[in-house]
C-alpha cells in the first residue's frame, strides 16, 4: 500500500514478524492495529487505504506469530504475542501507542496493556471477546478444551516427525470482503458472509492447525484485571449475538475506568458489515485525544 514498509523482524526466541508501518519524516503518535482469529494484517488494508490518520498519525499493522508473513509452528500464547509486539516497538523505536485489536486482537490489547501498561496509552476495542460474554460455536467449545490441549501436542509432535503442510496460503481479507459484500447484497441475507467467516475448515487452511486450535484457548481465556487499565478506552461492539453477547461484553468492559462505548448494527465482523462508521468512529477518538 502506498507509503507502507513492509519490514520482518527476527525475536530472541528466532521466530520472523511480519508487520507494515506508516510513518511521517517527523515523530507522531503511533497507532498499533491487530487482527483477530485465523486473520492476519490484511484485516486492516482498508482502514489504513482510507483513514484520514495517515496524515497525522503513524500506522503500524503485523501478522501475529503463526500467522501469514509470520508463519510459525512453534507455542502461541498471548504472553507471547505481547512480547512479540514490544519487540516490533522497540525495534521502531517508539515507547508506547495505540493499541486496537478486532477480536483475538482486542483481547491481546487488553493483555498487552496490563503487561506493558507504560508502553500503552490507549485502546482501541472492536468486538472484545470476554469468556463470560461467548455464545454460539466458543461457547459450546469450552467443555471440550482438555481435548484441545491433548490435540495440540499431537498435531505439535507430527510436526516434529515431519509431518506439517509445506506451505500455507496467504488470506487476502480485504479482497474477501468485496466478494462477501457484494454477494450478501446480491442474495439480500447475511448467509453469504456467514460461510465465509464462520466455518472452521476454511480458516484451518490459512495457518498451521495447532495455532488454529490454541486460539480458540487464547480467545476464551480469562481477561487480564481491567480495573487496573487506566488509559482511555474506546469499544466498538456488535449489536448480534452470533459469537458473543454485546450487553455482557459491555458489563464486563464497565470495569475499565475511562471507557467509552459504541454499539454498532452488526453480526460479529464490524471491518467487513461496517468498515465506515467503524474507521470514523477510531478517527475521531484518536483525534480527539
Amino acid at each position: 500500500m502506498e507509503g507502507e514498509t513492509a519490514k520482518k523482524l527476527t525475536t530472541r526466541d528466532n521466530a520472523v514478524i511480519s508487520y507494515r508501518i506508516l510513518r511521517g519524516k517527523e515523530p507522531r503518535r503511533l497507532l498499533v492495529l491487530l487482527h483477530g482469529m485465523a486473520s492476519n494484517l490484511t484485516r486492516w488494508s482498508e482502514f489504513v487505504e482510507t483513514t484520514v490518520l495517515r496524515d497525522s498519525w503513524d500506522l503500524l499493522r503485523l501478522d501475529l506469530r503463526g500467522h501469514a508473513g509470520s508463519l510459525w509452528r512453534g507455542p502461541v500464547s498471548m504472553e507471547i504475542w505481547c512480547d512479540d509486539l514490544a519487540e516490533v516497538l522497540d525495534a521502531e523505536g517508539y515507547d508506547d501507542a495505540i493499541v486496537a485489536g478486532h477480536c483475538l486482537g482486542a483481547n491481546l490489547a487488553l493483555n498487552f496493556a496490563s503487561r506493558h501498561p507504560l508502553r500503552t496509552a490507549g485502546l482501541v476495542l472492536v468486538e472484545p471477546m470476554p469468556r463470560q460474554s461467548l455464545t454460539g460455536t466458543l461457547r459450546k467449545f469450552q467443555p471440550i478444551k482438555p481435548l484441545v490441549f491433548i490435540a495440540i501436542r499431537i498435531i505439535r509432535l507430527l510436526n516434529g516427525l515431519g509431518l506439517q503442510r509445506k506451505s500455507i496460503p496467504v488470506l487476502d481479507l480485504h479482497a474477501l470482503d468485496r466478494e462477501t459484500r457484494a454477494a450478501v447484497a446480491e442474495q439480500g441475507s447475511p448467509d453469504a458472509m456467514l460461510r465465509r467467516y464462520a466455518v472452521p475448515w476454511h480458516d484451518l487452511r490459512f495457518m498451521p492447525s495447532a495455532n488454529y486450535l490454541q486460539e480458540f484457548l487464547e480467545v476464551s481465556r480469562a481477561l487480564p484485571r481491567l480495573s487496573g487499565i487506566t488509559v482511555p478506552v474506546l469499544a466498538l461492539l456488535s449489536s448480534g449475538t452470533f459469537l458473543n453477547d454485546p450487553e455482557r461484553t459491555r458489563r464486563v468492559l464497565y470495569a475499565l475506568p475511562d471507557l467509552e462505548v459504541l454499539l454498532l448494527d452488526a453480526h460479529h465482523w464490524i471491518p467487513t458489515e461496517r468498515p465506515k462508521e467503524m474507521r470514523e468512529a477510531i478517527e475521531q477518538w484518536c483525534l480527539a485525544l
